[in-house]
């Protein structure tokens, strides 16, 4: 029993030395975020490069290129898929038409954005709501590997017929590759959706806010969060969102989340709350 304590306690000390390491090295700050799953990410890394140690992990990042891009991508948000989960773009779907028909130019903040996917998903259902083009889409990540690999994107055709399904599902109507180019063996978003998102790089961690936005998006990463950096994060949200604007995050507004009181839960959406104060 004392053995094993002892083995945990050095393995928090040594995730605690990575994360410094990787903050000094690269600038990358993950000190942050929730022990529990930034552990357990670190594990399925460590397990894939076949190393016992997170202090092994540690010395590979320091010294060998490559290893610090790994890290950093098995740290970030997984990516999305188009319409991955139908239910929840059912949601939003309802959500949009009430928070964003009544804004001559609404912006749309999608944060630590899953990838050109998740952007895609959200661009075709407002062109399907007719809010395309006046909509902005603002989608931002921590990763600057990641951004670049979103802006050059592009799906597999073999994947449309099963992103067909979900797109039917979230309450879609059509055909989904009426909504792309066809390029050889893969589609691609046309031209005039991929011009209604701007990609930026943008660090939760230490950036400010820099617009205001009528609708906020961050249902993936904020569970990666721990206590006080979700804290913080929710602060930076509701200084960006307009007065009734709503935002929209992995689920419900807590006491300790400190801005609840600004806030009234969107009734029949888990999840997405439209500002008040």
């Amino acid at each position: 029993m004392v053995m094993a304590e002892t083995a945990a306690t050095i393995e928090e000390l040594e995730i605690e030395l990575l994360l410094e390491a990787l903050f000094q090295r690269a600038g990358y700050d993950f000190r942050g975020h929730d022990r529990t799953v930034l552990r357990a990410r670190l594990h399925a890394l460590m397990e894939a490069q076949a190393l016992v140690t997170v202090s092994a992990l540690q010395e590979r990042v320091l010294h060998h290129a490559g290893a610090g891009a790994a890290l950093l991508r098995a740290l970030s948000v997984a990516p999305a898929l188009l319409f991955d989960d139908p239910q929840q773009a059912g949601s939003l779907r309802e959500v949009v038409r009430g928070c964003l028909r009544a804004s001559a130019m609404p912006k749309v903040w999608l944060v630590e954005c899953a990838g050109a996917e998740e952007a895609w998903s959200l661009a075709i259902l407002l062109a399907q709501e007719q809010l395309h083009q006046r909509t902005e889409i603002y989608a931002t990540m921590a990763n600057g590997e990641l951004l670049a690999e979103a802006e050059q994107a592009g799906v597999p055709m073999e994947s449309m017929a099963g992103y067909q399904e979900n797109f039917l599902k979230s309450g879609g109507q059509g055909s989904l590759l009426d909504y792309f180019e066809v390029q050889g063996k893969r589609a691609l978003l046309l031209p005039q959706l991929r011009g209604r998102i701007t990609w930026a790089q943008y660090n939760l961690v230490t950036d400010a806010s820099f617009n205001e936005f009528q609708l906020i998006l961050c249902r993936r990463a904020l569970p990666d969060f721990g206590p006080q950096l979700r804290q913080r994060v929710l602060r930076l949200f509701h200084d960006s969102l307009a007065r009734f604007g709503v935002l929209g995050i992995d689920g419900a507004l807590g006491e300790a989340d400190g801005i609840g009181e600004h806030y009234q839960s969107l009734a029949g959406h888990a999840g997405f709350y439209k500002r008040t104060s």
